[in-house]
């Protein structure tokens, strides 16, 4: 492994930076405002590939209700999951940059980390949430984490590569649903809204995600692409200084927002405007382009003093409990949505969107208060602490 020399660029990146936590706080609260349609909707899980969560039409509907909904899913379905996925491969990076501080090989042990990741990703995958993102990232981590032990030249081709090969496939899967008919829309399935309404069995639901497996797996499978691609930026972004709070990080910010919401926001718009055939573009297409935006006019308004001390302070409790909050909150939205516990997706079917977001509101507020009263008296998240503790455990790796 190379070197790390600590020039004064690069003891600003490897010091803690505040804007990463607040970043994937809100990467973390974001991904809820999407995951929480999910939990809301009658066939849950399953909907997702039976098209049961497509946005409303605020043209054919121009309620409040539906402009309401429309703006909150628009504003947040992949863009969050894409910011998340930079800020993943940002924090692979400072690992980087930590082992060779010390000496350590690379990638020495950090398959072990990775391996913990996919485990944490199963068991939530199975007991909780079948469209977990850490399985996806372990398998993507371990490549990335190769490659960061390579050359530049190296991880620049697989980059693009990476991208080149996503976009292509996107393209083709965006325009086989343009050439095939339209056809009646689909109902939701009476079986799936059965296992996850009052009469839902929580053993038959495991067992569900578990017979349809590969299914319920086709996101990460079909995205690892982009996820490579993502991972890579984070890598790129962080070593450029781009979350440090100098004067080159704040211009690569400034321009991160112009770039990602000027051309992300209109490009977003055209596809959701697009409808349902447009959707796989617009989601593993678009949206990472409108979450750099995000990235940066984050840190742009942090910069500024645009974001209250009390948000940022909020929004950095969960990013620093990142892993625990995310698994958190699905966990809490399993327990008040379905049979097995509240099921107010049974009692509240047809009441309109509003429930939902109150939903998303009530959650992220109570993590927002629950990691802020942990901090208090630990340093790491309940799942960190665990994992931490695991990868501790065994023999040291001898240094160079």
């Amino acid at each position: 492994m190379a070197d790390t020399v600590l020039t004064p660029a690069v003891a600003a990146r490897t010091a803690r930076l505040p804007l990463l936590d607040v970043l994937r706080g809100a990467a973390v609260l974001g991904t809820l405002m999407t995951n929480v349609w999910i939990f809301a909707s009658p066939g849950s899980e399953w909907s997702v590939l039976q098209g049961g969560l497509a946005l409303p039409d605020p043209v054919a509907d121009p309620s409040a209700a539906t402009v309401a909904e429309s703006v909150f899913r628009f504003l947040a379905d992949g863009k969050f999951l894409a910011l998340l996925t930079v800020l993943f491969g940002a924090g692979l990076a400072i690992q980087y940059d930590s082992a060779a501080r010390r000496g350590a090989p690379w990638p020495g042990r950090y398959w072990r980390r990775a391996a913990f990741l996919f485990l944490e990703g199963t068991v939530h995958f199975v007991l909780v949430f079948a469209w977990d993102v850490l399985m996806g990232y372990a398998v993507t981590a371990l490549l990335v984490a190769w490659l960061l032990a390579r050359s530049e030249k190296v991880r620049r081709r697989a980059m693009w590569t990476a991208g080149g090969v996503h976009l292509v496939l996107v393209s083709l899967v965006t325009l086989a649903a343009l050439s095939t008919p339209e056809g009646p829309p689909k109902s939701p399935d009476p079986a799936a809204a059965e296992l996850y309404g009052d009469q839902g069995r929580y053993a038959a639901q495991i067992a569900f995600r578990l017979e349809n497996f590969a299914l319920l797996r086709i996101e990460p499978v079909f995205s690892f692409g982009l996820l490579v691609f993502l991972f890579l930026l984070g890598v790129r972004l962080h070593r450029a200084g781009a979350f440090a709070p100098t004067p080159g990080g704040r211009r690569i910010r400034a321009r991160a927002a112009a770039w990602g919401i000027g051309l992300g926001l209109p490009l977003n718009a055209a596809t959701a405007l697009g409808g349902a055939d447009f959707f796989v573009l617009g989601r593993y297409g678009c949206a990472p382009l409108l979450a750099v935006g995000y990235l940066g006019l984050i840190g742009l308004a942090l910069d500024r003093l645009w974001i209250p001390r009390r948000v940022t302070a909020a929004l950095g409790s969960v990013g620093r409990t990142a892993l625990s909050c995310y698994v958190a909150q699905n966990l809490v939205c399993m327990l008040v949505c379905y049979g097995i516990g509240l099921g107010l997706t049974r009692r509240l079917d047809g009441s309109g969107p509003w429930w939902v977001m109150g939903l998303w509101a009530a959650v992220s507020l109570a993590l927002v208060a629950g990691s802020g009263l942990w901090l208090r008296r630990f340093d790491r998240g309940p799942l960190e602490s665990v994992q931490q503790r695991v990868l501790r455990a065994g023999p040291r790796p001898a240094r160079r």
